[in-house]
């Protein structure tokens, strides 16, 4: 945990009053959490398929990823009636629905530059139309 008037904190509050982006993009940032959530939109919604789906997370860093999730209202966790040892599912909620199709074109855009897609620098009249 963090001081509260630390410099990083300090920044990190001007950076979310000076455009939300920065406040979305802390949000979905952590290695795992776009993946998280683009699993529990596919079903798998249970913390041992979420697992299964993700060999390489920790059971730490799972539940932590997932409870910051939940703390942003991306998901909520419900419990599964009539389960013994009661079962935990996890759904996303509308602002989860509606980051799904942010982060399918965050991942398309990752990946036709990976590919190779060509980089250049625009001409100033270029840059002007992409405004």
């Amino acid at each position: 945990m963090r001081k509260e008037n630390s410099s990083n904190a300090i920044n990190e509050q001007f950076l979310f009053q000076v455009c939300e982006r920065n406040s979305a993009i802390s949000i979905v940032s952590g290695r795992w959490k776009s993946q998280i959530i683009f699993y529990i939109s596919q079903g798998n919604n249970r913390f041992h398929l979420l697992q299964q789906r993700l060999p390489n997370i920790s059971e730490t860093v799972l539940a932590r990823q997932l409870k910051e999730l939940e703390a942003h209202a991306i998901l909520v966790k419900r419990e599964i009636p009539d389960t013994v040892p009661i079962g935990i599912k996890y759904l996303l909620t509308n602002k989860g629905l509606e980051l799904l199709p942010i982060l399918d074109r965050l991942c398309h855009w990752g990946k036709i530059y990976a590919e190779g897609k060509e980089i250049f620098v625009p001409s100033d009249e270029e840059s002007d139309i992409m405004k």
